[in-house]
């Protein structure tokens, strides 16, 4: 039985790291008997220059029919000055919004190895482990907003069933987990927080009695995860404020680019990315890191795919990779000379990958 995966390279840096994560699937496909097949689709700044749209039509079709979605990253300053609704970053929520992609998991890890590359004391990373599950069709990406010449407005609101389903999710990962989940709100200022905090509340109360809870206001949540990282478990928040802690985590790992995310619904396909942006500035180089890629492949595997084996096996070659001593740029540390280009890392990958 085949499964049809939709790349989605993007724009920047993207095309250089999926057409990488795509040589590591194939592999993969073939050690474990997956019948994986490629598909590729246009999104973002790309679309846009190509057919006048950040998501074309035609790519939401194609993803709707597919198994699942490797994304790369869109966006960057060539696309700037065109209208708002037309900017690669708006292809990425409409494509979120078409499929029901509600709950956007971002596991962070640390590597021992990779200590060094963190700017955090290597005893604080000692035993971090953090799933953020972050809302993502929701909040103050998602509403209203307005600008005049001397104003502007943003509006931010979340319904019950919202907060339910992404607290179900949070709450069904954590019991497979460590047990532990932290919500995290404003609840001492927004009206939507508190309704957040008071439906979280009642939804672990009432399905997931065994989990232990606790509820943090977003500020300090951001001092915590750099005061107390390994304490945390499964964290889950609203839209903008998982934005925000999942790229202050990445720095508990040493990069951005080590980082991977599943977005995921009640059914249909999953869509997979790495953390990180477009990276303008490095596109081209050949330099960017494809961990991030090939890890939030290893999530479609497993999500999607119904291939956990094949999943853990990429995991493995990527850690095996890092522990033997393979880095790119943005984690060699400085002056290093001896790190390694996008192709080079992914070579490094697929030496280690076999069946497990």
């Amino acid at each position: 039985m085949t499964k049809r995966i939709v790349v989605l390279a993007g724009d920047g840096v993207g095309p250089e790291v999926t057409s990488q994560t795509v040589r590591v699937l194939e592999r993969a496909s073939t050690l474990f008997g997956l019948g994986l097949q490629f598909e590729d689709a246009l999104i973002g700044g790309a679309a846009y220059d190509a057919a006048g749209s950040p998501l074309p039509e035609a790519t939401i079709a194609a993803c709707k029919a597919s198994d699942g979605i490797l994304l790369g990253a869109v966006g960057g300053p060539k696309w700037a000055d065109i209208p708002v609704q037309m900017r690669p970053e708006q292809g990425l929520l409409a494509i979120r919004k078409a499929l029901g992609l509600f709950a956007n998991l971002r596991p962070v890890a640390t590597i021992p190895e990779l200590a060094a590359a963190s700017p955090l004391k290597p005893e604080k990373l000692e035993g971090v482990d953090i799933l953020v599950i972050r809302e993502l069709t929701g909040g103050i990406y998602f509403g209203k907003r307005g600008r005049s010449a001397t104003a502007a407005f943003d509006t931010c609101e979340y319904s019950v069933g919202e907060i339910e389903r992404v607290c179900r999710v949070a709450g069904r990962l954590a019991t497979n987990r460590r047990g532990k989940v932290t919500s995290v709100d404003k609840a001492n200022v927004l009206d939507t927080s508190r309704l957040w905090r008071d439906v979280a509340t009642r939804v672990f109360r009432e399905e997931f009695p065994q989990l232990t809870v606790e509820h943090l206001l977003v500020d300090a949540a951001a001092m915590h995860l750099l005061s107390r990282p390994a304490d945390f478990d499964v964290m889950v928040t609203e839209n903008m404020f998982g934005d925000i802690l999942t790229d202050e985590a990445s720095m508990l790992a040493g990069s951005m680019g080590l980082l991977p995310s599943a977005s995921l619904g009640d059914s249909g396909p999953g869509l997979y990315e790495p953390i990180h942006g477009s990276a303008p500035d490095i596109a081209g180089q050949g330099v960017a890191n494809p961990c991030g890629t090939i890890l939030s492949a290893a999530m479609l595997l497993r999500h999607s795919c119904d291939a956990s084996e094949a999943a853990a096996a990429i995991e493995t070659a990527v850690h095996a990779a890092l522990r033997a001593g393979a880095r790119t740029r943005d984690i060699a540390g400085p002056g290093a000379r001896d790190w390694l280009g996008t192709v080079a890392f992914t070579d490094a990958v697929l030496r280690h990958l076999r069946a497990i």
